[in-house]
């Protein structure tokens, strides 16, 4: 595994972790609290997976920083690849179900290069 790839990947999954906190967070979250026409629930469960995102974007960067100094652990950059991956595809598919250019979510960018720096750790001697 190429260590300084999973160092790129933990500083990108960071910089995730901000988007998503300090600017997704006024543009989506603050407007979601703000709604009075969503079902309770439907409003709490979306604030509730809003910050599992946010736990899981900051986790995802101890991850590949706690492998980049342990670089025996692959199985963890695997999973982190294929989860971030999976992301990155569920953004691009829930965009273009909702008629939005899948880059306007940058979801869908910020999860495809985290799992493409994964990969290309997992691949490079």
């Amino acid at each position: 595994m190429q260590v300084y790839f999973l160092w790129a990947a933990a500083v990108m999954s960071i910089l995730t972790f901000a988007v998503h906190t300090f600017i997704g967070g006024s543009v989506v979250a603050g407007p979601l609290l703000k709604n009075t026409d969503l079902p309770k629930a439907s409003k709490w469960l979306n604030y509730y997976t809003w910050h599992v995102t946010t736990i899981f974007t900051f986790s995802m960067g101890g991850a590949y920083a706690y492998v980049a100094l342990n670089p025996n652990r692959p199985e963890l950059v695997v999973f982190l690849t294929a989860v971030t991956a999976a992301l990155s595809v569920l953004s691009a598919a829930v965009a273009l179900k909702g008629n939005i250019n899948p880059f306007r979510f940058p979801s869908t960018l910020l999860f495809a290069t985290v799992s493409l720096l994964g990969l290309v750790a997992l691949l490079v001697e």
